[in-house]
Formats: C-alpha cells, structure tokens, sequence
C-alpha cells in the first residue's frame, strides 16, 4: 500500500511537473514568438481582393478584370443554412471554443506520435484557418502550428465571433478561381447566397477541404459524398430536420460554370478601359474592387455592334461563298463521338455556330452543330452562296444544295430574324466604329472589329488608313478660310503634274468615274466629290497652309502627307481620329477630345475620379465671355492620358490632346473634379470660326441629300451631314456622318490592305452600316441642327458662274455666303458684265 502511495505521489508530481514545464515551455515560446507575432487589428478593416469592374452609361456591365472571383458579403447578407452547413463541415463548435479545440489538437498530436511523426490534417479551427490564411504559409512546421494558435487566441481577444467567420466566408479559396462563398455560389450555381438551397449550401461547404481537387466540377461523386456527409452532420447538430435532410440527400449534384453576365457587348472598349486604368491607378486598379463607369450607352453599343458584323455580313456575301472551313471525311457509319471530335477546335463567332454536313441531297443539307443539335438547310438557306472566283466576280446561283455542300464540310450557320437557319461565312474584310458626342468628346460606341476573339487589334483606334475623299471637308475648310466660297468655280479638268516617283515622271490624278464636268462651283465638287477640284484647291492655298490648318481637327502633323496628295485623302488616320474631327463640324468650331471613363468609385462606391472634360459649351455663360478668336489648338496641346487635361485655373481653355497610351488612340483621361462640387466647365478651344463650320456642314448636307451619301437620305431625317470616302483599288470605305449631337464614322477594309473589289465605295460598303446605326440610336429623336450664325446670308447666284444673279437671270439657285464677301462678288459679277471676255475671277485654272 505504502508503494501505491508513493507511485501515485510520484506520478502526481510528475504530471505537476510535466505542467509547470509545459506551461513555461509555452509561456518561452510565447516570448520568443510574440515579437513577430503580426497585428490583428488590420483584420477589421482589411480588403479583400476584388476584380475591377466596367459598367455602361446605365449601369450595365462591360467587363470584369482580375485573377480571382470575389464578391464580399457582409455575414447579415449569409443565410443561416449555409452558415450552418460551413460549421457542420469545419468547426461544429466554433460558437464556443476559444479559437482553439484542444481536444482536436490533442487528437492530432496522438496521430503524430502514433504515426511516427505524420503531420496530418486536423485540429485547425475556423479561427486558425483565417490565421494561417491571412498571416502563415501552408507549410506543415511544429513552428508554424505554435504560430498559427498564438495568433487565433489573439484574433479571438480582438475580434467578435462573427467578424472572425466573415473573413473565413469571404478569404477562402474554393476551387476554379473563386474566393468566398458568394463568388463560388455564383460561379457553380449562378445565383446569390440567399438563393442557395440546403443541398447546395452543403456542397459548398464541402469544397473548403480541398478546393483544387473535390470541387463541383472536377469530381461530382467525391463532392456528392462529402456532401452527403455534411448534410449528416448539419441533422446531427440538429441545423436541419430530418425532411430537409431526407430533401437534399436526393437532390442531384447539378454545378456548372456560369460565369458573370456579360450585359454589354463591347470588348474592345473595355480593354481600352482596362489600360488607361492601369494607366492611372497601376496594378492595384485590378485588384481592389473599384467600379468604371463609362460614357458607352448600351442600347448605342448595341446598334452599333449589330451594324457592324451585319454590314460586314452582307458585303461578304456579294462577294461569294469561299467554301467550308474544312473538310473532315466521314466513316459511314460515324456516330456523335465521331461528329463532335471533328467539331473540338470551333467555337461560336458572334453566333455563327459551327456545324460539319452530315448528309446533303440537291434540295437539303442536315448539319450537326456544335452543341448536338441537328438543322436542316434548304436550297433559300444557301443561294447567297455563288462561289467566289475573285475579288470582283462570282459564279452562278446555286440551284442546288448539294453543288454549295459536301458530307464532312465543317461550316457556320445562324439564325436570320424569323429564326430560320442559314449558311454564312466568316467575313474576311474587317470594319470598325466610332460614334462620339461632339459636346465633349464622351464616347457613344465603339466597335473595334467583327470579333474580339478570332482579332484582338482595336481598328477603331490602332488603325492607321487613308480617309480618302472623306478628308475632303477639311479641304474645304481651309479654302473658305482663304477666301473661297461654296459658289466659288474650280475647274474639273485632266491635270498632270510632275513627280519623279512615278512611271514617266508625272502624277495624273483622276476622278472615280474618270469623267469631267469642267468649270463646277465647290458646292457641287463636294456633293459629287470631284478629285481633281480638290487637288487644284489644296494647290491653290497652299499645302504648307492646309496641312498646318488640319491639325486645328486634331490631325497629327505627322500623319499628314505634305504634297497634293493629301486632297485626295492619303493621310493616316483612325476611325476615332475622323470622328473627332468632323465633331469640329457637329458642334460649332471647337476641338473636344474623345474620352470614354466618366467615374471611378472605390468599393465602397466613392468617387475617386470624376471626368470634366473640355466642352464645346456653345451658350454657357464662360463660353460668351471668352472673345479670344479661332484659330490653332495651344501650344500646350499635348498632355499624357491620366494626367489633367485642364483646370478650372486655366483660363477655361482646355488644350486639345492626343494620347500618347497605346491602345486608346485620341482619348485621354479629362481633368479629375472628383471632390470639387463647384468646378466650372472646361471650355474647349475654338479652332475653326462658325461661319467657316456652317460652310462645310451645309455642303455636306447636300452630300446627304443629292450627293454620294443620297442614300441616308432613306433615313427621313432633314439635320444629317456627312461624307463618303474611297480610296485607290478601294482599299479602303468610309463614311463620316453627324448631325449636332452625335457624330459616328465608319471604316471597312482589309486587313492586309487588300481590294474590296469594284464599285466597293463608301457609299456601298460603308454608308449601310452607318445608316443601320444612326437610324436606331436617332430613332424618334428631334433633330440636331446649329441656327445660322450671325455673318451668314443667302444670296441668290447664277448657277453657271457662282456669282449673284442680275435682274434678268433666270439660271438662279440660293447660296450662303459671309456677308463680307457678298460686296466682293458683286463687284466681280458688274466687272464680268461689262467684260463677258474677261476669265472668272475664280477659275484657277
């Protein structure tokens, strides 16, 4: 008895012992680690990584930039059952430990010592999770685990139990890019947390054991089964009844991707976005959640996007069917395995889907598609398809089905608008699309090319092409500013001029019907768009002269060629520089500079940039106090994307800029008035007077009217101006149109600057697809047109000489004029009276 006494006594002491040195050994450790211990306290206020969000005009969205899905939840917004459900699969008891089991970490160590030193899971409460998450490394240290505990019991001190479990529920990485729970409920479910059931609320918390591996997606039956075992545990814990549970056990396992509902067709804006945001706010604009809004309007994006692909669309098919994608020769006796193994490496274009000829008779065609259906296509579903023999010419109609397909062809079909299936093609020609508000510049759509996936290069703003006749107006502009009129003769004759590059040392330029008029007033040059009478204006005022005054447009000086050949529109230009130009036009005489960013909000939805952009302000009171006169843009006129554009201390002049950021072409960040409630608006300079604008427009007017843009007259509209544009072997089709709210230019072309093929003018490969746009945005909308300014008057004109009529004259048509010219052309059309010899004043040649 006497030694059973003495054992226990030993034993106790012992164990008295073995505490007291496990209690300093801890206690050392503590001293030893506290000092590297982080700060809890940046756990309250901490941010999670979000993505970068882009947003339309109205509110819809763009895009979403980023490496990870998160959407931070607050725990109010995290309903009760999947709360329970991460409890029941990770830490049933979090609600009242200290922030560590010691019971689960007493059976870890049993495992280690039984184990023979394997380090393996368990013992980790949710408090130590968030600790080893936010703090530690996923390294399996004795060091790291001492760590990680010292940290939970102080996060436990600091934090509330609820503050602790909304981090975990937002910081955890739950498989397939997707961090927190609302990110994962929307990615493998597409919907929000309070939309989540029982059974689904369990599989989600089953993925925090091991995202990468058993996730929805990668291994259903390993997720259904652990599923199945947290649904037991959340009866156990009695989170559930025995009918839920009995409910979600048989409710099938049906996850799949769903990524965020893109509501905005715009890609090639939104990389925009992302680099000039990058741009100013560097790599964190990725990652901490802020919010774009920009000036693109969606139902505009929209229009401009259908009019684009349809416009290419339709010139692709005049010029004929270049045959299948390619060819898979078919077994017999070939199955869906068969059929969907040749159809791996297609997918959707802008909703042609890929299918491959199943079988083809004279009169139909079954298709399988890429997505298992089957279609049929008639003999009306491919008789657009005349084969192509050249960039000019096609064959016959088919008339029959089996003479367009063959078994095996891999090819696209699509819907037209009564549902219907029909063949179609890829187009090989590209187009793009600028529509700008020439008030301030603030971007309405853009369409950069057919789409973004098969061509990434932004031709709206990257592209470099001759404008052809559509530089035109600028011409004009710089003649009237020399003293010509719209009534003022040029002679549409053959010229030569000598030029050493050329075969027998002479430039012959020519019209595109190679056909003369002789004697024409400019009016009537610009309506018909003579090449000759432009190229013996620029002559007549000088180069030097106007390839300086083009840069009043916003026209780089470098992109201009100094000879005669800029007349005929050799320059190098982006749809978004044409448009910017011709907003000179649309809004009075002032150089606005596209922008298309109009906020940037925190994630707490605070502005941290609020554009101010320059503004043609035609009747606001700065603008009527400004007296300075038109003329060139400022010295100062180039200032780096991002960066103040102009301050409200800058006399109220904004200089116009050309961003220097490749990638967004003339758009730039305008001044930042984020904070500044009482900013005044930011004048944008007058480069061009009103008199000379209104000029130009009513000459361009009569280009939409009667001229080589007559057919946007079908759009009904009396306030349309614009201009066609063509280059040699019609590389290149343009048309630049407005009115004085919206300006919208288009280009179609060729990649490679290959021939659209003859008689592909703007007017017929262009004008279309700006009149497709134009007529849906302007739709019901009033007319846009600037009041006559003071200076201006009509005089009545011979139409055969351009100058005021007499009494007698009966040839007579309306013409405006400055006022101060009027004197003047009556003066000339007296001294031509008394000398009906004597040459026009004004025929220069």
């Amino acid at each position: 008895m006497q030694i059973l006494k003495r054992l226990l006594r030993w034993i106790l002491v012992l164990a008295f012992t073995g505490l007291l040195l496990g209690v300093a050994a801890i206690g050392v450790a503590y001293w030893l680690i506290s000092p590297r211990l982080p700060s809890v306290a940046v756990l309250k206020d901490y941010h999670m990584q979000v993505p970068l969000r882009v947003l339309s005009a109205d509110g819809k969205l763009i895009a979403s930039f980023g490496e990870t899905r998160r959407i931070p939840v607050a725990m109010g917004q995290v309903p009760d059952r999947l709360k329970h459900a991460v409890l029941a699969a990770e830490d049933a008891s979090f609600y009242q430990h200290p922030g560590v089991d010691w019971h689960g970490i007493a059976r870890a160590s049993w495992h280690v010592l039984a184990s023979g030193g394997d380090k393996g899971s368990g013992g980790s409460t949710i408090t130590q999770q968030v600790a080893r998450n936010f703090f530690l490394s996923p390294e399996k240290l004795y060091s790291r685990k001492l760590t990680e505990i010292f940290i939970a019991l102080r996060m436990e001190s600091e934090l509330s139990k609820d503050q602790i479990l909304e981090l975990y529920l937002n910081k955890m990485f739950l498989g397939h890019r997707s961090y927190g729970v609302a990110a994962a409920a929307s990615y493998y479910y597409g919907k929000t947390l309070d939309q989540l059931t029982v059974a689904e609320c369990a599989t989600l918390a089953s993925t925090f054991q091991l995202p990468s591996l058993v996730n929805p997606l990668n291994s259903p039956k390993r997720m259904t089964a652990r599923r199945n075992w947290v649904l037991g545990q959340m009866l156990e814990n009695r989170f559930i009844s025995k009918a839920e549970y009995d409910q979600a056990i048989e409710e099938p396992l049906d996850a799949s991707p769903h990524e965020p509902a893109i509501e905005v067709d715009a890609p090639y804006l939104a990389e925009m976005v992302r680099l000039q945001v990058l741009d100013r706010l560097g790599n964190d604009a990725l990652t901490e959640g802020y919010v774009v809004k920009t000036t693109v309007n969606s139902m505009r994006q929209q229009a401009a996007v259908d009019s684009v692909r349809a416009g290419l669309v339709e010139y692709d098919h005049r010029h004929g069917w270049r045959g299948p994608e390619a060819h898979q020769e078919l077994a017999a006796e070939a199955g869906t395995d068969e059929l969907e193994r040749a159809l791996a490496g297609y997918t959707d274009i802008s909703g042609m889907q890929p299918g491959i000829v199943t079988q083809v008779s004279p009169t139909e065609a079954s298709v399988y598609l890429a997505n298992r259906d089957e279609v049929k296509l008639d003999l009306a579903s491919v008789e657009w398809a005349r084969p192509r023999i050249d960039d000019t010419r096609v064959g016959a109609t088919p008339k029959s089905v089996a003479t367009v397909l063959k078994r095996g062809d891999i090819i696209r079909v699509t819907r037209d608008e009564k549902g219907e299936w029909l063949l179609t093609q890829i187009p090989g020609a590209q187009g793009a699309l600028v529509s700008l508000d020439p008030e301030d510049g603030s971007l309405q759509a853009l369409v950069g090319g057919f789409n973004f996936l098969r061509s990434k290069f932004n031709r709206a703003v990257m592209a470099a092409r001759q404008p052809g006749s559509s530089f035109k107006p600028f011409i004009y502009s710089a003649a009237f500013e020399r003293g010509f009129t719209p009534a003022s003769i040029v002679n549409d004759a053959p010229l030569a001029l000598p030029d050493p590059s050329r075969p027998g040392g002479l430039w012959t330029p020519s019209n595109d019907d190679d056909k003369f008029d002789g004697p024409i007033r400019l009016r009537e040059a610009l309506v018909q768009s003579k090449n000759l009478v432009s190229v013996r204006l620029l002559d007549a005022i000088g180069v030097r002269f106007a390839r300086d005054y083009a840069t009043r447009f916003g026209f780089s000086l470098d992109s201009l060629p100094g000879n005669l050949s800029m007349a005929l529109g050799t320059a190098s230009v982006s749809p978004m520089s044409m448009a910017r130009g011709f907003s000179v036009f649309a809004n009075g005489g002032y150089l606005v500079t596209p922008y298309f960013i109009s906020e940037i909000d925190d994630r707490d939805g605070k502005p941290v940039y609020q554009a101010n952009p320059a503004r043609a302000c035609r009747t606001c009171a700065e603008r009527l106090l400004d007296t300075r006169p038109p003329g060139p843009p400022p010295a100062n006129a180039s200032a780096a994307p991002g960066n103040t554009v102009a301050t409200a201390g800058s006399a109220g002049s904004a200089p116009a800029t050309s961003g220097s950021l490749a990638g967004v072409g003339d758009a730039v960040l305008p001044a930042d008035a984020h904070g500044d409630s009482a900013h005044p608006p930011v004048l944008a300079p007058q480069v061009i007077e009103v008199r000379n604008d209104y000029l130009v427009t009513s000459l361009m007017q009569d280009v939409v009217k009667r001229g080589t843009g007559a057919a946007a007259a079908k759009l009904g509209r009396t306030d349309l101006a614009g201009k066609t544009g063509s280059t040699n072997d019609h590389r290149d089709a343009w048309f630049v149109g407005f009115n004085s709210n919206l300006v919208t230019s288009v280009w179609v072309g060729f990649d490679d600057f290959g021939s659209l093929g003859k008689g592909e003018f703007g007017a017929k490969a262009a004008l279309p697809i700006w009149m497709s746009y134009m007529g849906t945005v302007l739709k019901d909308q009033p007319a846009g047109i600037l009041p006559m300014p003071p200076g201006i008057t009509t005089v009545q004109i011979d139409r055969s000489s351009g100058l005021p009529a007499g009494a007698d004259d009966t040839n007579v048509m309306s013409e405006y004029f400055k006022v101060e010219d009027v004197d003047r052309l009556r003066n000339q059309a007296n001294q031509q009276q008394e000398d009906q010899d004597q040459q026009h004043a004004y025929d220069i040649f």
